[in-house]
């Protein structure tokens, strides 16, 4: 296995976010010159000598010029010590929990979090002996009160959560696992690094899908670990991740570590867009009849405002929101947008539409983490703001439709 230490961190740190969004980890061919570095699409690299490896590169799984640079990127934007790419997002989170897991261990696993995260520990880990408690993330008295002196082993949480959109206090949770002698794991994928960097408040891991915002066009499946340099189990985090994706064996591909590095390069220029439009269509969902509660961290009638303000420069692109002619108007609502398509993904330049509850959080149905049915979530793209809106209209004479029809029976 090669070593990562070309993953870490460019010493790049006296330029913005943007400016290292597109030279970190992504210098010019020094072979040819070329501004953008090439897709290295080849499977393995010939050899020197037996074992003697060319610039540390021996088989595309172990190493890989194009998926390199994109690590570099990621790590450096997450001011992480090393980041690791991989073929989804759910295969990032599966690597990092094989690669710091031991059977009987314990997760603090906040509740509000992707219906994929919690399949995949309870469905998957869970067979192999790890337990998880699941806690309110708003609630640290809550998160402390889980903690299983010498079996927590993690805690996991999402922040803004999917997809409520709750706000946990990052450096509150940090400081819990520190001392309970855990890692701390932070779903960044609704943030992102240009709106909150976790591990610069205390996180020793960060994961991400990839497909969402950090690709940007809806065109690319990936994830990322990206990780803090922490000893843990007697073993840098680093190590640990990098062997367990080296043996696992689940990376992206070259093809889709371009197209991630691509969209990366844009990502503050797409989130600030994300953002504006996002507040617009929260502040103007606030003052209509149909709706009973809109969930954004940027109203400042959501609980979590404060805090968001403190821990991020930003609100993100995703909003929530609830009917009051319940599930009925919802799902009408849901399926009446023409801009705003129905999908499970987010984070593209396109606007996307998703009915949670039987859509990305089917997993959880009737347990007590089952996502409301009157709840929708969109995923506000970088369309013109005056078109969404009259998208949304359509969706809301629809779900007032619904709601007429479902008082008449």
């Amino acid at each position: 296995m090669m070593s990562k230490l070309q993953n870490t961190t460019e010493s790049l740190n006296s330029h913005s976010f943007n400016t290292l969004a597109i030279h970190a980890g992504q210098a010019p061919d020094p072979l040819t010159g070329a501004v953008i570095p090439p897709i290295y699409q080849t499977s393995t690299f010939v050899q020197d000598g037996i074992n003697v490896l060319r610039n540390g590169h021996e088989y595309s799984r172990g190493s890989n010029p194009t998926r390199n640079g994109f690590e570099t990127q990621l790590a450096t934007l997450e001011a992480g010590h090393a980041g690791f790419a991989f073929a989804s997002g759910i295969a990032a989170e599966d690597a990092l929990l094989r690669a710091v897991l031991e059977p009987g261990d314990h997760i603090v696993l906040g509740a509000d979090g992707y219906g994929g995260t919690n399949r995949l520990i309870n469905r998957l880990h869970g067979k192999w002996g790890i337990t998880n408690t699941p806690v309110d993330i708003t609630d640290l008295g809550a998160v402390a009160a889980a903690v299983q002196p010498g079996k927590t082993a993690l805690l996991w949480v999402e922040t803004p959560s999917n997809p409520l959109l709750g706000i946990a206090d990052l450096a509150g949770w940090a400081k819990i696992a520190q001392e309970a002698g855990a890692l701390l794991v932070v779903d960044n994928t609704f943030a992102t690094p240009f709106l909150q960097r976790p591990i610069t408040l205390g996180a020793d891991a960060v994961v991400h899908s990839t497909t969402k915002y950090i690709g940007g066009h809806s065109d690319v499946l990936g994830g990322a670990v990206i990780v803090a340099d922490k000893i843990f189990r007697g073993q840098s985090l680093a190590e640990t991740v990098g062997f367990q994706q080296f043996a696992g064996g689940a990376v992206a591909g070259p093809q889709d570590c371009f197209l991630a590095a691509r969209g990366l390069k844009t990502l503050g220029l797409r989130m600030e867009r994300h953002c504006s439009n996002a507040a617009v269509i929260a502040q103007w969902l606030q003052h209509r009849d149909e709706v009973s509660a809109v969930l954004y961290p940027g109203l400042e009638s959501h609980p979590g405002h404060e805090l968001a303000k403190t821990q991020a420069d930003g609100f993100g692109g995703i909003v929530s929101l609830q009917f009051a002619g319940g599930e009925a108007a919802a799902r009408a609502f849901a399926e009446s947008t023409e801009l705003f398509a129905l999908s499970v993904s987010l984070g593209g330049v396109e606007s996307l539409i998703c009915y949670s509850s039987e859509m990305t959080h089917a997993s959880v149905i009737g347990t007590k983490l089952e996502i409301p049915k009157d709840l929708v979530r969109l995923s506000v793209g970088i369309e013109q703001v005056e078109d969404l809106l009259a998208d949304l209209e359509l969706g809301l004479s629809a779900a007032r439709n619904a709601s007429l029809a479902e008082a008449s029976v």
